[in-house]
Order: structure tokens, then C-alpha cells, then sequence
């Protein structure tokens, strides 16, 4: 126990800081206060009365805890961690809760040590949900698998919370032993799990949180929300670049009078540029403001839920003694504007000083390993109608389709309707290679290729015309990963993302704007409005939100957990 925290508490000791006159949220009555928060050694001493040589005038100020993101991959922001973390701390983001499953996907173990060691001595809080799928299906084919026995040496970690997102949903409800066992080693560990269980409902969702699964964020709208709160789960509201879940959701809780208090916020993935625009959980609160929830209840959603969800209140998500002094002031409560950020009582534009990124070791770079293609590789035969995947605006769920599409002399030919989607095993072990029709990305003259691609993260690309896509393709294989577009035969644009074809080590402002001017270009050939070019792309080859994906070894039913073959 700190005991000058305790004597500045009981007013024996000045203060290292002290903010005066501020609106205090209060997390445990879920209302403002007129009080003083102390600070000292890094913690809040105490909320009340304070006077000390070092005060901060916080009149017309709004003092609320640090938010906390209850659901991110990291490596979905294409940052490093040491980068992400200067994009979200001015924000007010204080705290990730981290599932490294997109990195563990490409490189196994190796990733989830370098998280770990990347995120040591961060001015944020980061806690790491060990990847509990990986591969996420035996439909795919992954870079490295992530077993019980990988899983262990990492369970006692102090800031390892538990199993990240549970997507194996029918192993689960079938009581598969793979997956039985990794559950069964996280609670005897005293270890939390996440869930991922998109329109999972009756008996078979009640087996689901049978099996001890506390969390889901893969609600896309009010009703299946209702069952699993009602089963248990704890709600996780997310609002990401690809996935806007929020106004639904909230609009639902608002109208059903729901208490809140197992509910809160997060992202999953989101860009860079709606970071730089928007914030990461700070723009979930201004949504939910906007929807007509009180802010004491929106800002505990995005702090004090959050924090218990994850068993960190003792620490976190309150302005109250003894807690970490990460703050957020605000002096505009309708728009969440933020005024100042502070991390452990320092400001956050002091935080950065002196730090530097961790080292990318060399098992992380170098992960784009298959032969060159030839258009032969890309032809999709047509003798009739064929399954599509359409997709759904908004959404990260697709459709599942089976009808007519352009075609000449028997082979399917692509147009701004009808995209021809490729997924290309890049991890060196098969050199696998599907094709299939995508319905509603509306690309014209051109092509996007990626190998972010979840969550095993092979080379996903759609386009109008095969020469492109194969440029754009050939691009990834050259350069070790990242986004590339191509039009007219040439390429128009690219984001490199050397380690593990995820992330860029580059200042973070750069790969935004890398990422800004490759979005805007990709737009402007066609891509409509509610489709990200990239996030929505790198989803449709994830075999667990339904209702059609492609992997790399075919078309995946997601309702019937099978592959299919396309009429012949």
C-alpha cells in the first residue's frame, strides 16, 4: 500500500495534482458531482474537497474515467502497437482488451510473445484474450495453429485475461474435446472467455453459455441481443469501419427499458482514418448519446462495465480512490469533445516521451509465400446459375445467392454487378486457390487485394477484370503484404504491411494516410458508400458469420458448416 496515496487521501499531503471544480462522474450512482480529484503517484488519491500547489482549474469540465475498449485486434488497425496506442490515447482510450488471433493465424506462438512484449510499457492499459481458434475451422487453411499445449505457458500472465472470441460454435455446442479442453484450462486458471456467435439462438445458444462463455459482440440487431443477455452473456456493442452494430442495439435497449449494466462498448476493427476522424470508443458514446442515452449511462458503458466485465474494476474504469488516474475531461458532453486525456496522471501528450516501438523480431516478417499465378488459376466455370456471396451494407454478414451471372463461352465473366472473388493461400502450404461471384462491392475498372483476410489472413482480392487482379496479387507476393489496387494494368495504390502481412511499423499518421488515399481511390471506382473497400473484403473469408464465405478451399456454407461445390 502506497502510503503517501493514503496521506494525501486524508489531507495530510499536497497532492501531486490536483483537478479543481470539476463535474465528476461518479460510476457506482451514474451521475455527475461537483467535487476535486487528487492525484498522486499515478492513482486517484481522492474525490472531494482538495487544495494543493499544483492545481488544474476544471470549470465547465466533465472529469470521466479512461475508456475501455472491451474488443479490438490490434492488428486490424495495421499499426503497431506502440503506433495505435498514439492514435487512441488523445482520444480518450486508455484500455484495449486485445484478441491477437489475426497475428497467431500467420505466425502461432510467436505472435501472441511479441504482443505481449510490444505492449510491456505502453502509456495504455493492454490485456491480451488468447486466440481460442486458431484456425477458426478446419475449412481454411492458417499460417500456424494455436493448440491447449501453446495456449498454457501463457495462461499466467498478469495481463492475459482469458480465451479470446470462441468462434468454434459447433465444436462447442457438440462438445468437442479440442475445444473443451482450452476452456477447461482457462477456468482452472481463473480465465474469463470471449464469445463469437452470430445468430446463434435456442437450445443450442444455451449450451454455448453452458459452457462458461461470458461475452458476445456479434449482435447485429435487437432481438438476438435480448436472448443473450438473457442467457447470460454479457453484451459488447461494437461500432468498427465495417461493422456498425451500434444504433440497433441501443435503439433496442432504449425502447425495451434494459438495465445497461452488462453492456458495453468496443470496436473490433477499425481503421486508422475513422480513428484520426472519429476516435475508437469515444465515438460509440457520442452515437449512443445521439440515440437518446443519458451520458452518466453511456460513459459507464464505456469505462465502469467494462472494467467489470473483465474483472479490472479494483484498477480501472472509475473515478474513485485508488484507482489508476487515467481521465478523460470533457467540456462538451453531446459531443463527447474531448478537452484533455490523462494516463496514469500524466497528460497524454506528455506519455510518449523517451518511448520506443519493441523490436519486430524476424519470425514475423517474411510470411507471403506461394508461387506466381496464372490467369488459368482464376477461371470460374459458368454453365449456369452459380452460388454468390452478396453482401449486406453495413454488415459484415453476407448473403447466400444462387442465380444467373455474365458469363462467355462457359466461363464467368465479371462486371460492376458481379465481381470475381479470389482467396490465395499465401502461407506456403498448399497453394490453394478459389474463385466465386461477389455480389454488391460494385468495383469497376480495376481490382483490391489484400492479406488481411480473416482470421486466417490468405490473399483475399475481387475485382472486374482477371489482368488487374492479378497484378495486384502478384504486388502482395513481391512486397510481404498489405493492400494493393490496380487499374488499366497498373497499380494505383498500395499499403505495405511487412510483418505478418498485418501491420506496418511506419509512424502511425503515415499509414493513414496511405490508407486514406487508397480507400478514396478504390471508392472512386465504384465501391459504394456502405462497403469499406478493405475491412468488408477482408471478412468475406470468415466461415463463421453467415451466411456464404470463401476460403481459400471453397465456397462455406455457414448454416450448414459445410463447403459446397458450385452447380456443374
Amino acid at each position: 500500500m502506497d502510503g503517501y496515496l493514503l496521506d494525501v487521501a486524508a489531507g495530510r499531503a499536497a497532492a501531486d495534482l490536483v483537478l479543481k471544480n470539476a463535474q465528476v462522474l461518479n460510476v457506482f450512482t451514474r451521475r455527475f458531482i461537483p467535487a476535486d480529484v487528487a492525484l498522486a503517484h499515478g492513482r486517484i488519491a481522492g474525490v472531494g474537497h482538495y487544495s494543493s500547489p499544483a492545481e488544474r482549474d476544471c470549470t465547465g469540465l466533465y472529469v470521466c474515467p479512461g475508456f475501455v475498449d472491451a474488443h479490438l485486434h490490434i492488428e486490424s488497425s495495421m499499426a503497431t502497437p506502440f503506433e495505435l496506442a498514439k492514435a487512441v490515447l488523445p482520444w480518450g482510450t486508455t484500455t484495449l482488451v486485445a484478441d491477437p488471433h489475426e497475428i497467431v493465424n500467420v505466425c502461432g506462438a510467436a505472435g501472441v510473445s511479441w504482443l505481449l512484449r510490444a505492449t510491456e510499457n505502453l502509456p495504455l492499459n493492454v490485456y491480451v484474450m488468447l486466440p481460442s481458434s486458431v484456425p477458426a475451422t478446419p475449412f481454411e487453411t492458417s499460417g500456424a495453429a494455436f493448440t491447449a499445449a501453446d495456449m498454457a505457458p501463457f495462461l499466467g500472465h498478469p495481463r492475459v485475461l482469458g480465451l479470446g472470441e470462441v468462434m468454434c460454435y459447433p465444436a462447442v455446442v457438440a462438445g468437442e474435446s479440442a475445444i473443451l479442453e482450452k476452456l477447461a484450462a482457462a477456468r482452472a486458471a481463473g480465465k474469463m472467455a470471449d464469445g463469437h456467435v452470430p445468430q446463434l439462438s435456442g437450445a443450442a445458444l444455451q449450451a454455448y453459455a453452458a459452457a462458461g462463455i461470458s461475452t458476445e459482440h456479434e449482435c447485429t440487431g435487437f432481438a438476438e441481443a435480448r436472448e443473450k443477455l438473457e442467457a447470460g452473456l454479457a453484451l459488447l456493442i461494437r461500432e468498427g469501419s465495417a461493422a456498425h452494430n451500434l444504433p440497433a442495439l441501443v435503439t433496442g435497449l432504449l425502447q425495451s427499458g434494459l438495465p445497461t449494466g452488462r453492456c458495453a462498448f468496443c470496436t473490433d476493427d477499425k481503421h486508422l482514418d475513422d480513428i484520426a476522424r472519429e476516435g475508437s470508443i469515444r465515438w460509440n458514446v457520442r452515437l449512443a448519446i445521439g440515440l437518446g442515452m443519458p451520458p452518466e449511462e453511456a460513459l459507464c458503458m464505456a469505462s465502469w462495465n467494462a472494467a467489470c466485465l473483465y474483472g479490472l474494476g479494483a484498477e480501472l474504469g472509475a473515478v474513485a480512490p485508488g484507482r489508476l488516474a487515467d481521465l478523460v475531461l470533457l467540456d462538451d458532453l453531446a459531443d463527447v469533445h474531448i478537452r484533455e486525456v490523462y494516463k496514469a496522471g500524466v497528460p497524454a501528450g506528455e506519455c510518449f516521451a523517451g518511448r520506443t516501438a519493441a523490436p519486430v523480431p524476424k519470425e514475423l516478417l517474411h510470411t507471403v509465400r506461394f508461387a506466381p499465378l496464372s490467369p488459368a488459376r482464376l477461371a470460374l466455370p459458368a454453365p449456369g446459375p452459380l452460388h454468390c456471396i452478396g453482401l449486406v451494407p453495413g454488415q459484415i454478414a453476407t448473403k447466400h445467392t444462387c442465380e444467373p451471372v455474365p458469363s462467355r463461352g462457359g466461363w464467368f465473366v465479371p462486371d460492376a454487378v458481379y465481381s470475381k472473388l479470389c482467396v490465395i493461400e499465401r502461407h506456403g502450404r498448399n497453394g490453394n486457390v478459389a474463385v466465386c461471384p461477389l455480389k454488391g462491392y460494385g468495383i469497376r475498372g480495376g481490382a483490391v487485394a489484400t492479406t488481411v483476410a480473416h482470421d486466417s489472413h490468405n490473399i483475399i482480392a475481387a475485382g472486374d477484370n482477371d489482368r488487374d487482379i492479378l497484378l495486384a496479387v502478384e504486388h502482395l507476393r513481391q512486397t510481404g503484404g498489405g493492400y494493393a489496387l490496380a487499374g488499366g494494368g497498373r497499380l494505383l495504390g498500395a499499403v505495405p504491411l511487412p510483418v505478418a502481412g498485418l501491420l506496418s511499423p511506419a509512424p502511425w499518421r503515415e499509414v493513414q494516410q496511405q490508407t486514406a488515399a487508397i480507400l478514396a481511390k478504390a471508392r472512386s471506382m465504384g465501391i459504394p458508400p456502405q462497403v469499406d473497400p478493405f475491412i468488408t473484403l477482408s471478412f468475406i473469408a470468415l466461415p463463421v458469420i453467415p451466411s456464404l464465405r470463401l476460403t481459400d478451399r471453397g465456397l462455406f456454407d455457414v448454416e450448414r458448416f459445410q463447403l459446397l461445390q458450385q452447380p456443374q
